[in-house]
């Protein structure tokens, strides 16, 4: 029965309303799998089994008298670790955070339970949610289910080494720096990030905290693009402040074949080179387009400097990065700063000093980044989606030292560690939405996701191509052993 580990959350939910299966029974099945097969992986690091069998039995009850909570009701799930959720732990890796237990739960998820859904569990992060890999003091190292000496990807990383697992129905993350895309593509699995701010992220931040951070996005996870479909549309929409005047209108996506989408094509970058095999995957993707008569474009860029637009991202990045630091931390960068020779330009002097940025620093970047905002509108108004690579390799060994002294073999390169946000930083810094979808139906050996990038507020169109090239072949493929 190990095929329904890996069925998608859209079908498992209509499973259980269609009664194959209860959704006490699914939360038993994923609990054993959990229980058999998380040892290794280390993924699910929190389990709420009481109070999500009663929920479960309350969804069976409720589905036999004719109730339907919702699409995904009774669906067994569990979230990143970083999420609020009543009576549970949320520590963000961080140990002074271990005694942090929330009261109520985040709005995602009080909206994904309103949909119906059975939480049992959390999935693992990396410290601060600050890395590619995911392990922490507290909870230890989460293993990537395809190669337990590889990253599952971070900071999303127990999310997506569940999910291709088959330990759980559904996930959702959260992405700053690739923080759901690249456990997506590390893992084999389907990631979103969203147009920022589409999905509120209040319960996903610190202790405290309720301003939306710059960048930062929540988004789902799935063995679907369904799922992602899902996911957005239960969480996305106005909080209740912005609820008094604003409306959730996503424009659905408007082309019904591969065909009918022109799509740009960027497969390698001199600033962030990706191996070869990367760079065959994304090709691959286009031929399918231009096999079934789509429109490719593998010379189209929007109007804007690479380079610039990455050091725009970098000096964002770095200042948001930064501002989460606890006092002690951030007071220290400040004297490593105040220590430096004012000729001193170094790359690793100029990373210090974003990370203590001034107001006038971040407005002068934020300029910056309108300004790419609206080059990549212009860009959209001629192309329905670009498609890149989403990081230079597959899974890399787990890799602990510091970071200032972690690289990356790119064809027996050595490459700055730091180096792979940058396909990841094309579509966060403008705020614009983008999709991964594996390619193991293409190729052979660890899983290669391609990102798909389209305007902002086109979740859909960016979904829907994703759904169209699932149903082409690219779809999720289990790890041997599950």
């Amino acid at each position: 029965m190990s095929e329904l580990a890996f069925k998608s959350a859209v079908e498992l939910a209509a499973m259980i309303r269609d009664k194959s299966i209860g959704s006490e029974e699914l939360l038993d099945y994923f609990l054993d799998r959990v229980e058999r097969h998380n040892g290794d992986l280390n993924a699910v690091i929190v389990l709420d089994v009481d109070r999500a069998r009663e929920r479960a039995k309350e969804a069976d009850a409720a589905l036999a008298k004719g109730e339907l909570w919702g699409p995904l009701h009774g669906l067994p799930m569990t979230c990143k670790e970083s999420y609020d959720v009543a009576g549970l732990p949320t520590t963000r890796g961080y140990p002074p955070y271990k005694d942090n237990i929330p009261k109520v739960d985040a709005l995602s998820i009080k909206r994904l339970k309103e949909a119906g859904v059975v939480l049992f569990g959390k999935t693992n992060v990396p410290l601060h949610l600050s890395d590619f890999q995911s392990y922490n003091e507290i909870y230890g190292t989460t293993n990537n289910p395809w190669d337990l000496e590889r990253i599952p990807g971070g900071s999303s990383g127990g999310s997506a080494a569940a999910l291709a697992a088959g330990l759980t129905g559904f996930e959702t993350g959260s992405d700053i720096g690739g923080s759901i895309r690249n456990p997506a593509h590390f893992c084999g699995v389907f990631g979103h990030k969203p147009t920022w701010g589409l999905l509120p992220p209040r319960g996903h931040a610190a202790p405290g905290i309720l301003a939306q951070s710059d960048l930062t996005v929540i988004g789902p996870l799935g063995r679907s693009a369904r799922d992602l479909e899902a996911g957005v549309n239960i969480m996305a929409g106005p909080d209740e402040i912005q609820a008094a005047g604003y409306r959730l209108a996503l424009p659905p996506c408007d082309k019904p074949t591969l065909g009918d989408f022109k799509v740009a094509v960027w497969t390698n970058d001199e600033l962030a080179p990706v191996s070869e095999e990367t760079q065959r995957r994304v090709e691959a993707t286009a031929e399918i387009v231009r096999n079934a008569g789509g429109e490719v474009d593998f010379e189209a860029r929007p109007d804007i400097d690479p380079s610039e637009a990455h050091e725009t991202y970098s000096g964002l990045l770095s200042t948001i990065m930064s501002s989460r630091q606890p006092d002690d931390t951030f007071n220290a960068l400040r004297e490593r700063v105040a220590d430096l020779d004012p000729d001193d330009d170094s790359p690793d002097a100029q990373a210090l000093r974003r990370q203590v940025a001034t107001f006038r620093d971040y407005a002068q970047g934020n300029e910056r980044r309108t300004h790419l905002r609206w080059a990549w509108h212009a860009f959209f108004k001629q192309y329905d989606v670009m498609i890149t690579p989403m990081m230079a390799t597959p899974a890399i060994p787990h890799d602990h030292r510091p970071m200032g002294e972690r690289t990356i073999m790119v064809d027996n390169e050595e490459r700055s560690y730091f180096e792979q946000v940058y396909w990841a930083g094309m579509a966060i810094c403008s705020y614009l939405p983008a999709t991964v979808v594996p390619t193991g139906a293409i190729g052979e050996g660890l899983p290669i996701g391609i990102q798909i990038m389209g305007p902002e507020y086109s979740d859909m169109k960016t979904i829907g191509f994703a759904k169209l090239l699932e149903d082409a072949g690219l779809n999720f493929v289990p790890p041997p052993g599950y």
